[in-house]
């Protein structure tokens, strides 16, 4: 018989629904007990969701997740769970003497045993970096939280605390712990679980100890964290790995440190990289809708790719009859536009209707006199009145379509097709757009289904169809170059001089440059969207939107 079985939890906790969410733990407790399991391991701030930002600095918000972990303490004392230890993470408020500036409050773990609170640990490293703001929140704690347990000793650590070096960690050989229970809030990016991965199994080769990785699962504002726990022995051996983008719950029977066997049915082969950045496009747009309580989405479809992509991640996250196309034809636009519109409703079987603007737009024209570039932002100004106005009558989440390319270069219309309350390709560039699309044509056909997207809309030039025969190379580079420049200056932070002596052309490095730099104002005013790469427009990257600064 094991000393310990193990369960790792995945759950996807809605910020600020304590009481939801610990409901939502408790039926967790209640399966993991009737799989005989021994000792339960929840992610980083399971109670109350994560990142909670400001909230922490609410005590009324603090107060309420502590007695949230003392009423499920209470629950856990009854005897059918005596031989049960939960282990949750959670915030807890610091004493006075912790506290500084705005942070009043810890990021805890907190170990329950029979009914009782054994210990709890506060997270050491704080991350500061990227969309973390947590010194601004939190406060550091400083001792690793060790028990023991059916004959096995773990310790307790939380997610950044494996990223830094010393602290708690430091103090796990020290502290001859068997199993380290990592509680991670750790969101979604292209390439990141490799990185996980290593850390994980450096730590156990470098401790001595297994280690179980329990993260969050869920779409949180721009975050989207994708699961993928994973369980290593003390020979940094993958023994489990946990689905990714869904909840799950995975045992693991562990007679010590380098005996470890999974109960059941789990997978260690990770999918490619395309259905992992799919997925988490998909989870963020689903979890978004229905935690801020949408039911359905409507979205312009002009027949381009970024309409369409937009639209098949929609239908694959909350179903097809519950998003809502409209085709809003201008003078200007060609047929196949209006037909591939069309064909892509019918594909997805999303639902259609046609919303001609040229009796919208006329009487602008003819009051204010408008000509070029007036007029046509003037297109996309009435159609995004359009969107909002069935938003409005309707009760949809309006989708903007936009890509990371279009919104780095401000190649879009302020209070136009920038109109919406979420970005699905907001973090992911053109190039990507159309490797997506490709790629979720042939994961149908795979499948034995109807390629979703029609090929005319991935093959054909780009264009906003705003004057006659418009493309988006009249005033773009061609998108793989531009999106090579971008990525350049804004995920590798390079400046002009490095970029053109990478071999890019110097006149199109200064006009790719500048129309990002000119282009912040609009990038304030932009909808959230789900960030899958390590330089998102937002809380990544900030700027000055006055800035005279050209390097």
């Amino acid at each position: 018989m094991p000393n310990v079985r193990l369960a790792l939890a995945q759950t996807n906790p809605t910020v600020g629904d304590i009481a939801g969410n610990l409901a939502t733990i408790w039926e967790v407790i209640v399966e993991a007990t009737e799989k005989k399991a021994e000792l339960l391991v929840f992610g980083e701030m399971a109670i109350t969701g994560y990142p909670i930002e400001d909230l922490a600095s609410r005590e009324s918000f603090i107060l309420e997740a502590q007695h949230g972990i003392k009423t499920l303490a209470e629950k856990l004392s009854n005897p059918q769970f005596v031989d049960l230890a939960v282990v949750i993470g959670h915030p807890a408020l610091a004493s006075a003497k912790e506290r500084t500036g705005w942070a009043i409050a810890k990021n805890c773990a907190t170990v329950i045993i029979g009914g009782k609170i054994v210990g709890t640990y506060s997270k050491h490293h704080l991350p500061n970096y990227s969309v973390f703001d947590e010194y601004r929140t939190f406060v550091p704690g400083d001792e690793l939280l060790t028990f023991e347990h059916k004959n096995l000793r773990f310790s307790t650590i939380i997610c950044e605390d494996i990223w830094q070096s010393g602290g708690p960690v430091a103090k796990l050989r020290e502290a001859k712990t068997d199993v380290a229970l990592i509680l991670n809030g750790s969101p979604f990016e292209i390439d990141k679980d490799d990185r996980r991965l290593a850390l994980v199994t450096e730590l156990t080769e470098k401790y001595d100890c297994a280690a179980a990785y329990v993260n969050l699962v869920g779409g949180q504002d721009d975050l989207v964290f994708d699961g993928d726990s994973i369980i290593v022995d003390s020979h940094a051996k993958v023994i489990a790995r946990l689905k990714q983008f869904k909840t799950d719950l995975v045992l693991i029977d562990i007679e010590a440190k380098d005996q470890l066997a999974v109960v059941g049915e789990h997978y260690l082969t990770k999918p490619n990289e395309n259905w992992q950045t799919w997925n988490a496009l998909v989870l963020g747009l689903k979890d978004y809708v229905q935690k801020n309580g949408f039911k359905s989405v409507v979205l312009g479809l002009s027949g381009g790719i970024d309409s369409a992509v937009c639209a098949t991640i929609a239908a694959d996250a909350l179903g097809a009859i519950n998003v809502f196309g409209v085709s809003m034809p201008s003078r200007y636009s060609s047929n196949h536009s209006k037909e591939d519109a069309l064909d892509l409703a019918t594909r997805g079987g999303i639902n259609f209707q046609i919303q001609a603007i040229e009796d919208l737009v006329h009487p602008f024209e003819s009051q204010l006199i408008l000509e070029g570039l007036p007029a046509e932002n003037l297109q996309a100004r009435v159609r995004g009145i359009i969107l909002m106005a069935l938003s409005n009558k309707e009760g949809h989440l309006t989708l903007t379509t936009g890509n990371k390319s279009e919104l780095a270069v401000g190649y879009s219309t302020i209070y136009g097709d920038t109109v919406g309350g979420y970005a699905p390709l907001k973090d992911v560039e053109k190039t990507l757009v159309w490797e997506l699309a490709r790629w979720r044509n042939a994961y149908a056909v795979s499948r034995g289904e109807i390629e979703p997207i029609p090929l005319n809309s991935i093959e054909k030039p780009p264009s906003a169809e705003l004057k006659p025969d418009q493309v988006d190379q009249d005033s773009l580079p061609p998108y793989d170059v531009l999106d090579a420049i971008l990525d350049a200056y804004i995920n590798k932070r390079q400046s002009r001089a490095e970029i053109i002596a990478s071999g890019f052309d110097e006149t199109i490095v200064h006009k790719v440059l500048t129309l990002v730099d000119r282009a912040e104002w609009k990038r304030r005013q932009g909808a959230v969207g789900p960030k899958i790469t390590g330089m998102a427009f937002g809380r990544d990257r900030r700027l000055p939107i006055t800035n005279k600064y050209k390097g």
